[in-house]
C-alpha cells in the first residue's frame, strides 16, 4: 500500500512539474516571438545567425518544375573542351546543357521528366513511394547563411554554392587506383592518363576552403582513385588537421589499411578519423563485381587492422538494383553486431557517371535505386524501421548544429558542421544499440525526433 500511493504522489509531482514546465516555456515564447533578441553575428561569419522564419526553402512538393541538365548535352559539351573546341569558361557565364524538367507523381512514385529539343525526351525514377519523399520533404528545416567572402572562388555558373558552408570537403588526390572494378565514379585508371595533386595544390585547396565564409567545421574527405596511394597522403591528412579541421576522412578500397598494421598507424597518427570503406555486401560472393575474388576478406583485415589503430569505420555501401540491393538487410546486421568497430553505415546509391555514363535507358531503369527503395529494404530485410517514421532528411540534424552555434556564442573560431543539403540529396536513420547486449531499436521509436527539433527551434 505504502508503495502505491508513493508512485501516486510521484506520478502527480511528475504531472505538476511537467506541466509547469511547458506552461513556462510557452510564456517565454510568447514574448520571445514578439519581441525578438537581435542575431548574433559570430566571428566565423560577416553575416547573423539566421531565425528559424528567416530560412529560405527551394521549392518542395510535385508536380512542380526544376533545372536539371541533359546527359547528351553535357558529355558533349566535356568532349568539347577537352578537345579544345570550347571554353571551359563559358560553363560560368553559359546555360551549358539546360534544361527544365517536372518532377511528377506517377502511379504512386516520383518522377523526373525533361525534354532537349536537340536529344530528346530523358525520365528518370526519384522514389518509389511517393507519400515517403513527402514525409521527407516536410521534415527540411531550411537552407543557411548565405555564402560569402567566396566570390574569387564559388565561380561555378548555375552550379554555385549560394547557402551554407557544406558539410563535406572531397579533395581527389590522384586518379590512380589498386582496384579496376565498376561501379567507379571517377572512372578510375580508365582515362588514359594520371592526374595528381601536387602538395602546394593539395595546401591551396584546404586553405582556400577556410576562407569561405560561414567558416564552418566539414569533414575533409581525401578521394580518388585511391587516396592512398598518393605520395601526399600522410602529409594532406596531417595538414587538413594543423589548419583546424577535426574531422579528416578518406574514401577508400581498404587494401593498404589491410596490407600493413603500419600504416593504420600512420595515418591515425597523422590525424586520420574516419575511414569510408567500400563494402558491397557480406561475403566475398557479394563484392565478386569488383572483380578480385577474396576482396571481403580484405574488408575484414582492413576492418580489424584500423580497429586496432584507434580509425573509426563507415561502411560506405554502392547500390545498384539487382545487384546488390538484397545485402542491404546483411550489411546492416553485420554493422550491428560488431557496433566497437563500425561507426556507420552509408549506402549510396549508383549514380551512372563515370564509368557507366553510357548504360541504356533499359538498364538505366533495372538498376536504378533510390533513397526510397533503401528505406523500404531496411524496413523489409531488417525489420522494427519504419520508413515513414525512422527516415530524415541528412539537412534534419542542421536544427542541432544551430542551437550549438547559438550555445558556443559569437567569440567561437568556427561553427558547427551544418548540411543544408537539398532533402532529396541524402536521408538518414539512427538506431541506439547496446554494444555488449546487442540489443537495438530505431531512435525515433522511443525519442519524438520531430516534436524535439521544434522545441530547439523555438529555443
Amino acid at each position: 500500500m505504502p508503495n502505491t500511493v508513493g508512485t501516486q504522489i510521484a506520478r502527480t509531482f511528475d504531472w505538476v512539474l511537467c506541466k509547469a514546465a511547458g506552461i513556462t516555456f510557452d510564456t517565454i515564447q510568447y514574448f520571445n516571438k514578439r519581441n525578438p533578441n537581435p542575431s548574433v553575428t559570430p566571428k566565423w561569419s560577416d553575416k547573423p545567425l539566421l531565425k528559424s522564419w528567416e530560412k529560405s526553402k527551394p521549392t518542395l512538393g510535385f508536380p512542380r518544375q526544376t533545372d536539371s541538365l541533359c546527359p547528351a548535352c553535357v558529355k558533349e559539351a566535356r568532349e568539347a573542351i577537352i578537345a579544345g573546341k570550347k571554353d571551359w569558361r563559358d560553363l560560368m557565364h553559359e546555360k551549358v546543357g539546360e534544361i527544365k524538367a517536372q518532377i511528377i507523381e506517377r502511379d504512386g512514385q516520383v518522377w523526373m521528366v525533361k525534354d532537349c529539343p536537340l536529344h530528346g525526351h530523358y525520365e528518370d525514377m526519384m522514389a518509389v513511394d511517393s507519400k515517403w519523399l513527402s514525409w521527407i520533404e516536410r521534415q527540411y528545416p531550411g537552407r543557411d547563411i548565405p555564402a560569402h567572402n567566396d566570390e574569387d572562388l564559388h565561380k561555378h555558373g548555375s552550379s554555385t554554392v549560394r547557402y551554407g558552408r557544406g558539410s563535406v570537403l572531397t579533395v581527389d588526390l590522384t586518379n590512380r587506383c589498386n582496384m579496376m572494378c565498376d561501379p567507379c565514379f571517377m572512372d578510375a585508371n580508365q582515362v588514359g592518363y594520371v592526374h595528381e595533386l601536387g602538395w602546394e595544390e593539395i595546401k591551396e585547396i584546404l586553405d582556400n576552403a577556410l576562407k569561405i565564409k560561414p567558416r564552418r567545421q566539414m569533414s575533409v574527405q581525401f578521394s580518388g582513385g585511391e587516396p592512398t596511394m598518393s605520395p601526399y597522403f600522410f602529409d594532406a591528412v596531417a595538414y587538413a588537421r594543423k589548419i583546424g579541421y577535426n574531422s579528416v576522412q578518406a574514401a577508400t578500397n581498404g587494401i593498404e589499411f589491410a596490407k600493413s598494421k603500419e600504416f593504420c598507424k600512420k595515418a591515425f597518427e597523422a590525424g586520420m578519423r574516419y575511414a569510408d570503406l567500400q563494402f558491397d555486401g557480406i561475403g566475398n560472393d557479394a563484392n565478386s563485381h569488383r572483380q578480385i575474388g577474396n576482396l571481403f576478406d580484405v574488408k575484414l583485415r582492413a576492418i580489424e587492422n584500423m580497429h586496432e589503430a584507434g580509425i573509426e569505420i563507415v561502411l560506405v555501401v554502392t547500390i545498384v538494383n539487382n545487384v546488390n540491393n538484397d545485402q542491404v538487410g546483411t550489411v546492416v546486421k553485420f554493422a550491428m553486431e560488431n557496433p566497437k568497430k563500425i561507426a556507420f553505415v552509408s549506402f549510396q546509391p549508383v549514380s551512372f557517371t563515370g564509368r557507366d555514363e553510357d548504360i541504356t535507358p533499359e538498364r538505366r531503369l533495372r538498376q536504378r535505386y533510390t533513397l526510397s527503395h533503401l528505406a523500404k529494404d531496411v524496413s523489409n530485410q531488417v525489420g522494427k524501421v519504419e520508413p515513414r517514421r525512422d527516415w530524415f532528411p541528412i539537412s534534419f540534424v542542421s536544427t542541432f548544429a544551430g542551437f550549438s552555434d547559438m550555445v558556443k556564442g559569437q567569440d567561437s573560431q568556427w561553427g558547427s558542421l551544418s548540411c543544408g543539403c537539398h532533402p532529396n540529396c541524402g536521408v538518414g536513420t539512427a538506431l541506439m544499440i547496446n554494444k555488449e547486449t546487442k540489443e537495438w531499436a530505431p531512435v525515433p521509436r522511443f525519442l519524438d525526433a520531430v516534436q524535439l527539433t521544434k522545441d530547439v527551434t523555438d529555443i
